[in-house]
């Protein structure tokens, strides 16, 4: 397992224990949402990243002149 992936399982974790002292979340529906908060994370995670994965791609030298 990746550090990121251990991150977003452990704040996936506190969001679910949240919702389920509240009572927003039950236990028969509590899989489907574990996953739809994980799954939310970890895009919005990607999505962050991208703008600085696309900067970092164009500013390595990627030609093939050697």
């Amino acid at each position: 397992m990746q550090p990121d992936e251990e991150i977003i399982l452990r704040y996936a974790k506190e969001i679910i224990i949240k919702f389920i002292e509240l009572g927003r979340v039950s236990p028969g529906s509590f899989g489907e949402q574990f996953r739809n908060i994980y799954w939310s994370l970890k895009n919005t995670l990607v999505d962050a990243r991208l703008p600085k994965l696309d900067e970092d791609f164009s500013t390595d030298d990627h030609s093939e002149d050697a």
